[in-house]
């Protein structure tokens, strides 16, 4: 399973498991064996009667709200665990510092999770019932709300499908869910002495390293790092675990890119450093250049030892941009790329409920500027090849007054010469880039060559005569100020409704928000996540504030208060995500209403 660690008990632990808890389950107070001995066979909804605390001998188990039919999704239960830190057995230097203690609580949701699958029995019922389930981990350790820290305990918020047939509570499988299975999954995943020590000091020092990395990054003047050994292909777009085989060739970079640093724990490391600017990887198909640029764009998190990624490290504001025919836009000043539209639409104030390529890749790298953003990462795959790139023959049979798009070759190094933000372009179909690049990356069978001197005589032999159609000034940037009381959060049937099927889609109220082309989403638990923070910020949407100061004040409350601050309900399933993919969300609420004020 993804991003599950290789840490769960074996056939022998797991048996010894459940003959210790069916010892224990004859300790348990009577009250609630009695109360499902009571409710056995009733409708679905006397389970009702279960919500409160029942204490175990090793912990308590907080029943807060039970979905009211077994076909309910899982997020509408609340089921806490928790045991006293004092029980627990954890030494202080595995949970702190805060670095620390956010990989330390992502260990503990991997090591339930894995639990869950190993030691419950699954569906048996109707719809959800017999499941014991967390809040599924990705690749990346993110801070969660499903595993907390309190000030004296350890607590995991999980969910439980009470079981049934048909409507029918079924009392017999609930006794063993509840004093056998349960028991033994936080056994086994919340007390130190069930637990590999070694792998969570692992866990824990591997990330610690890996913020440290990427903290270094600008006092080397460079917005990403590749360890020399990462192993960079995953298993398939839809599996983020690294691959397996020996086509996986561990990276090795080019000595003129080199550089070494000092972890705290781990000592001398080198990489790959990409220097700011404009970097160009280059190079046949099938060698490479898009699955750099992924290890890259995923380098904004820290991810879990055995990821082979562990060391590759972004700065944490870097943003993989793309096209994305069909979105919505408000609002937004495209001029720097857009001039002269057909039919004198205002491109300084752009708005459309269907963009082209070339409007929604202009409008998201626009977004992302108004935002604040060090870097943009691009795949000429996914970019719109009209808004990439106009060729000489083009200029020719084409006139600029007749062509409202300014290349983004001749909008890269202006773009980095007046704000600092830098590019790296993945570009296998045009070498006029060679002009403009800083440096160029060939990737020859999964290895890294430094070309850039090739590249630049290149250019030089071989001109282009393209001629440069950039006359922008970025001096002058607009502050789009967000409406929010045009949203409605509540569905068709008058509740509120934040959820997220998939990472890709936000569901708020009965709006779906499309964030497919937000690539650097990783878990839908950040997406649930960014439909609360808007939820919790939605008055302050008033027209008068702009979105790089919505998102810096809930990013600054979350900072402050924790991501619980988000979700009063404490339901577990939501984990912390970046300021950029909040105002892509915001960006991409169809029917939002912006007030755009010139600074």
């Amino acid at each position: 399973m993804q991003g599950q660690l290789c840490n769960e008990p074996g056939a022998f632990i797991q048996i010894l498991f459940i003959l210790i808890t069916m010892k224990h389950a004859m300790e348990y107070p009577n009250r609630l064996e009695k109360q499902l001995q009571g409710i056995d066979g009733k409708d679905y909804s006397a389970y009702q009667s279960l919500l409160g605390r029942h204490d175990y001998p090793r912990f308590s188990l907080f029943i807060d709200q039970i979905p009211k039919d077994p076909y309910a999704p899982a997020h509408t239960g609340i089921y806490k665990a928790r045991v006293m830190l004092s029980d627990a057995g954890f030494p202080n230097d595995m949970i702190n510092p805060s670095v620390r203690k956010i990989a330390f609580r992502d260990f503990i949701a991997r090591s339930f999770f894995g639990n869950c699958l190993n030691l419950s029995k699954g569906r048996r019922g109707t719809g959800n019932s017999g499941l014991i389930v967390i809040a599924e981990p990705s690749q990346c350790i993110l801070d969660r709300s499903s595993i907390v820290i309190g000030k004296e305990y350890l607590e995991a918020r999980f969910f439980i499908g009470l079981p049934s047939s048909g409507r029918n509570i079924a009392s017999s499988v609930a006794k063993e869910m509840l004093f056998e299975e349960l028991p033994a999954i936080v056994s086994a995943s919340l007390f130190l002495e069930n637990l590999n020590s070694e792998q969570i000091y692992r866990h824990v020092k591997t990330t610690e390293d890996a913020e440290y990395l990427r903290n270094s990054l600008s006092s080397k003047n460079l917005v990403a790092f590749i360890a020399d050994g990462a192993i960079l292909p995953r298993r398939s777009g839809v599996d983020e675990r690294p691959l397996k085989s020996d086509h996986a060739i561990p990276f090795d970079s080019p000595d003129s890119m080199r550089y070494e640093f000092q972890l705290p724990n781990g000592g001398g490391i080198t990489g790959m450093g990409i220097e700011k600017g404009i970097t160009l990887i280059v190079g046949g198909g099938y060698h490479g250049k898009s699955t750099l640029l992924h290890a890259l764009e995923s380098g904004v998190y820290n991810h879990i030892p055995e990821d082979g990624r562990e060391f590759c490290v972004s700065l944490p504001d870097s943003v993989k941009v793309r096209a994305s025919n069909g979105r919505s836009v408000a609002n937004v000043d495209i001029s720097l790329f857009l001039k002269n539209m057909p039919f004198q639409l205002d491109t300084g104030c752009f708005s459309t409920e269907n963009a082209s390529g070339s409007t929604s890749q202009a409008s998201s790298i626009s977004e992302s500027i108004e935002t604040g953003v060090s870097a943009f990462y691009m795949d000429e795959d996914t970019c719109a090849a009209n808004f990439m790139i106009r060729d000489r023959r083009m200029q020719e049979l084409v006139s600029k007054r007749d062509e409202p798009i300014t290349s983004f070759i001749d909008c890269v190094k202006p773009l980095y010469e007046q704000t600092g933000i830098s590019t790296i372009l993945v570009m296998g179909g045009s070498g006029d880039y060679f002009g403009v690049a800083d440096k160029v990356i060939q990737m020859k069978e999964f290895k890294a060559y430094d070309v850039t001197g090739k590249a630049h005589e290149i250019a030089q032999k071989h001109p282009t005569g393209r001629r440069d159609e950039f006359s922008y000034s970025l001096k002058n940037e607009s502050k789009r100020c967000p409406i929010g009381n045009v949203i409605d959060p509540y569905n068709e049937y008058g509740h509120i409704r934040i959820s997220s099927a998939n990472m890709n889609e936000l569901l708020f109220g009965k709006t779906a928000v499309d964030l497919s082309d937000v690539e650097q989403i990783v878990e839908k638990a950040q997406t649930k996540a960014i439909g609360l923070a808007i939820l919790a910020f939605q008055k302050q949407m008033d027209g008068s504030t702009s979105v790089r100061d919505i998102t810096a004040a809930i990013m600054k409350r979350i900072e402050k208060e924790g991501i619980d601050s988000l979700d009063c309900r404490l339901t577990g399933d939501i984990a912390l995500f970046r300021k950029t993919e909040l105002a892509a969300t915001i960006n991409r609420m169809r029917g939002l209403k912006f007030r755009a004020l010139k600074s």
